[in-house]
């Protein structure tokens, strides 16, 4: 019994480790045109999170040039990357944790 609780709380940690953590993917790859609450080259995630759900925000990333017409942009600087689904679950969590700031 207290091999499985061990065996239980090891894999529970593990998985707790494996958690994306969205700030370090905006410091890797949006970090150059977007800061959290001011404006830089493009909007603030402030900005983006007051106006964009989850899934907008993903849809976006992945495809700024079929999105950005229905968004209301006139055009579109932004770089399509390349993300794991993780990766964009975790990123578009930092950017809408930044509502309301």
């Amino acid at each position: 019994m207290k091999r499985k609780i061990i065996v239980l709380f090891s894999l529970c940690s593990l998985m707790q480790a494996q958690e994306l953590d969205g700030k370090k993917i905006f410091e890797t790859y949006c970090w150059g045109c977007h800061h959290q609450t001011a404006m830089a080259f493009g909007p603030s995630f402030s900005e983006i999170a007051s106006k964009r759900t989850a899934e907008e925000v993903k849809a976006y990333i992945i495809e700024p040039e079929a999105m950005y017409k229905s968004f209301g942009y006139k055009r579109s600087a932004m770089t399509q990357l390349k993300l794991k689904d993780e990766e964009l679950d975790a990123v578009a969590k930092y950017i809408l944790s930044y509502k309301g700031k």
